[in-house]
């Protein structure tokens, strides 16, 4: 009977825990090297310690194409402040194409190739563009969203990781 006593609450307390810990308890962004389209390699080892936006996109997605403009404004608007953004091209997407693209917007930002799906792999078997990851100065991904970004939203929470006013 004592036994049993003092099991109940220690199971009890062991699955808080674990609850508890898997609640905060982040995500690690994957540890890949993003090849841009002028063939520049970019590892997320070399991002630790900014706000890194990974963003997978392709030009035939309407949505992608209507946020651009967007991430070009919050790009101009957060690097200087320890922001970085990579454009991360689907697999699907044909590399002329992309080119394009980054040519005719002057898209500040890398732009990396995904040619054999890896870092859609990568990043949780990503499907659906847009496909947003946020990581924090720890290379941890402290948000995912699938489909078009919340600007004002993604700005607030770069203001709050950045340390910068409102």
């Amino acid at each position: 009977m004592n036994l049993r006593r003092f099991l109940i609450p220690l199971l009890v307390l062991t699955l808080l825990g674990t609850l508890a810990f898997a609640i905060m308890d982040k995500d690690n962004a994957p540890n890949v090297t993003f090849t841009t389209i002028s063939g520049k390699q970019i590892s997320m080892e070399q991002l630790r310690g900014k706000v890194v936006l990974v963003n997978f996109w392709a030009t035939s997605c309407s949505g992608c194409i209507a946020e651009m403009p967007k991430l070009v404004g919050t790009y101009n608007r957060y690097h200087a402040s320890g922001f970085e953004l990579v454009a991360v091209a689907m697999a699907y997407d044909p590399p002329s194409n992309v080119a394009n693209y980054v040519k005719k917007n002057a898209l500040p930002f890398p732009i990396a190739l995904d040619p054999q799906g890896e870092m859609a792999t990568a990043f949780n078997n990503v499907k659906l563009t847009p496909t947003a990851f946020v990581i924090d100065q720890r290379g941890r991904i402290v948000r995912n969203v699938v489909g078009e970004l919340d600007f004002n939203a993604l700005h607030a929470m770069l203001d709050e990781e950045l340390g910068r006013p409102s």
